[in-house]
């Protein structure tokens, strides 16, 4: 089982896709919550677009589908309005910000003169010299903490500034979002991937994410605001261009720049509220308006204490709807359609052949030399990629799942190749079970992104996870509560770097998912897999991949 939302081991903030209710253990959910844009010209509903395709023959109608398509539509229509609520409320708080910030100074600016005035005085009598001395650099009583004294100035001065430019204005209440939970291939993603493309063009700042790319990036977001204050404590010495300039004593202005410093430190303890805002909002885009957060797949994991906390919040802010259908819609879409092959087994002779044949297909088309190539990925780190041409690349499972690489490296994959050949993948056993939950978390990214996967393999899709001779993948006893640490490291560091334990075995994508949030994630894997084999899902890759999206642009 298992859950999503917005933060921990958590993937999914607009569709909930999870197997269990909120309050159960290893629930899967996606939640989504909205903030809003701008007013858009009248297009098809979103549930006139879930009709369509089931005229089309490409759905199946499903009442608990329709069900959360009419609430996402609902929500939508309370969006549009909440938008031009958000947009009013941003003018209002730039305005209160200019003012206060001009107002900060100028109480700064008194305060420094009369500092200045202070430092004077001595000039006019030696005796009152050492009175005002005495008095304005008088040792600090030992009983009181260090900043105590600057502490209680800033406080004095935030009072100040209330009373005269009035409280930070008041957001207005944001519609509840969805939280959505239900069975492998019920229709979360699905639905959810509907309300975020129609959102285009209603709301301004929307934002969707898949677990690994969530956490990944809240970790660099976290990083870089830890480097800027490192960075900034290491130029205290230098004072701000504009205290330089004002016509201060040097002490005076050192006074000055300490209390500027002071503000800054008090306002990063908690970093958090900066990193939401950069995690929601484009920075190069206009800051006015609202946001939506469309997040996928929460694991629970050894967290248990932080995601019952944050179920409990997910509760106050989503409505929760239950997609209760035990139909798996994907495999039945699948055996419905004429498949394009592009997964080939067993392995032997004509599978290379067919896949070396589509490789040739495609990299024809796409145009372009054949090269290597290096990628960026995260944290300074980088992959090699062996072949690639004009965003279709070329691995074989050993150099994906083999090594110690992680959900970074495959984020960068998906995002830069719209198709990715992968050749080599065997019968997943438990003697290879890291390089099985790398496979997993290597699938899950290719879907999120909607890549076009072709590859080779020892079995068919079903069989993929049902184990060898050697025995079966899973075995709950064994794994059931496990979870692994890389010396002082956070899991999330590992994951995110792929490093090797001291002992030399692959860390890098260790699970800390329960035994039965295990089983989930192998049955959504072959559902995925069987989808991304479907006209339905290849066709949507030129519309919904980065690569094409980047080049429209």
């Amino acid at each position: 089982m298992a859950h999503r939302a917005v933060m921990g081991r958590a993937r999914s903030i607009a569709r909930s896709l999870s197997p269990w209710p909120p309050r159960r253990d290893a629930a899967r959910f996606r939640l989504r919550r909205g903030l809003a844009g701008s007013a858009s010209p009248k297009r098809p509903g979103l549930l006139e677009q879930y009709k369509d395709l089931i005229k089309q023959g490409k759905l199946q109608h499903d009442p608990y589908q329709e069900c959360v398509a009419i609430e996402l539509e609902n929500l939508l229509g309370r969006l549009e309005q909440y938008e031009k609520d958000m947009e009013e409320y941003h003018m209002k708080l730039a305005d209160w910000e200019n003012k206060r910030e001009d107002k900060r100074r100028r109480i700064l600016m008194e305060e420094a003169e009369m500092k200045q005035h202070g430092n004077e005085w001595p000039s006019l009598s030696k005796q009152r010299n050492k009175l005002v001395e005495k008095w304005m650099f008088r040792k600090r009583p030992e009983n009181i903490e260090p900043g105590v004294g600057r502490w209680v100035s800033y406080l004095n001065r935030e009072r100040k500034l209330d009373s005269m430019i009035g409280r930070r204005p008041t957001a207005p209440p944001s519609p509840k979002g969805l939280y959505l939970y239900g069975n492998v291939g019920s229709g979360k993603t699905m639905l959810m991937d509907m309300f975020y493309s129609a959102t285009n063009g209603i709301i301004k700042h929307r934002r969707r994410y898949h677990f690994h790319e969530a956490m990944l990036e809240i970790n660099a977001r976290m990083h870089q605001i830890w480097k800027k204050q490192v960075e900034d404590k290491s130029l205290q010495s230098s004072l701000s261009s504009w205290i330089m300039n004002l016509p201060f004593d040097t002490k005076v202005k050192e006074w000055l720049a300490a209390e500027e410093r002071y503000k800054q430190e008090v306002q990063m303890k908690n970093i958090l509220p900066a990193v939401a805002d950069m995690f929601l909002i484009d920075q190069r885009e206009d800051h006015r308006g609202a946001s939506v957060l469309c997040f996928d797949e929460i694991q629970d994991g050894m967290q248990r204490d932080i995601f019952l906390k944050l179920v409990r919040k997910l509760e106050e802010h989503c409505q929760t709807i239950l997609i209760g259908s035990d139909i798996d819609y994907r495999r039945l879409i699948a055996e419905r359609c004429v498949e394009q092959d592009h997964f080939f087994w067993p392995l032997d002779g004509n599978a290379q052949k067919e896949f070396q044949r589509m490789w040739h297909e495609i990299t024809s088309k796409s145009g372009g030399q054949i090269t290597s190539t290096t990628l960026g990925v995260m944290f300074g780190r980088t992959l090699e990629v062996p072949e690639s041409c004009n965003g279709v690349a070329r691995f074989t499972f050993e150099y994906l799942c083999g090594r110690p690489v992680g959900a970074a490296d495959y984020i960068a994959v998906a995002r830069n190749y719209h198709t990715v050949f992968i050749s080599d993948i065997p019968k997943m056993s438990m003697r290879i079970r890291d390089k099985a939950r790398r496979f997993i978390t290597l699938i899950d990214e290719l879907y999120n992104h909607h890549c076009r996967l072709v590859c080779t393999a020892a079995s068919s899709i079903d069989d993929l996870f049902q184990g060898t001779e050697e025995g079966t993948l899973f075995d709950l006893e064994s794994f059931q509560f496990e979870t692994e640490i890389e010396g002082s490291k956070l899991r999330r560091d590992v994951l995110a770097e792929g490093n090797m334990s001291s002992g030399g075995a692959p860390t890098g994508i260790i699970s800390m998912l329960s035994g039965q949030e295990e089983m989930f994630a192998f049955r959504r894997a072959v559902s995925r897999l069987i989808e991304m084999q479907t006209p339905l899902y290849l066709d949507g890759v030129q519309s919904f991949h980065p690569y094409f999206e980047r080049h429209r642009q």
